[in-house]
C-alpha cells in the first residue's frame, strides 16, 4: 500500500536558512527510508504564488493564478505527471473527472538535488 504524505505549513513562516536546512534533513530522511525500502518520491513544492488552478463549471474551464479552495473542499487527491510546460499541465488537469466538482491545483515541482534516484 502506498501512502501520499502532504505537508502543509506557513509559507512565509521559514527563513531561508530555515528552508534550506530542513531540505538538508528531509533529503536524509529520504534516504533512510530509502534504505528500509519505503521511499517512492519526495519534493518539496514551489511557492504558492506559483500554483494554477483548474475547474471545469458547465463545461467551461476555470483558470486561477494561485491555489483555490473553498472551506469546504480539502486536498483529496495527487497526480504527479511530466508535461512540456503550464498549459499542458492544465490540459491534463481539465481531464482529472474530479475538476468538474472540484478544483485540481497545478503548481511546478522544485528539484531537490541530493534526494535518491530510481
Amino acid at each position: 500500500m502506498k501512502y501520499m504524505l502532504l505537508i502543509y505549513f506557513e509559507e512565509q513562516q521559514l527563513a531561508e536558512s530555515e528552508r534550506e536546512a530542513c531540505y538538508v534533513e528531509s533529503t536524509e530522511l529520504a534516504h533512510d527510508l530509502k534504505a528500509n525500502g519505503q521511499y517512492l518520491a519526495a519534493s518539496p513544492l514551489q511557492p504558492t504564488e506559483l500554483a494554477t488552478s483548474v475547474r471545469i463549471r458547465d463545461g467551461k474551464r476555470f483558470v486561477t493564478d494561485g491555489p483555490f479552495a473553498e472551506t469546504r473542499e480539502q486536498l483529496g487527491g495527487y497526480y504527479l505527471i511530466e508535461a512540456r510546460d503550464l498549459d499542458e499541465a492544465i490540459g491534463i488537469a481539465a481531464r482529472i473527472p474530479m475538476v468538474r466538482k472540484g478544483t485540481v491545483e497545478v503548481r511546478p515541482v522544485i528539484e531537490l538535488p541530493g534526494l535518491p534516484g530510481d
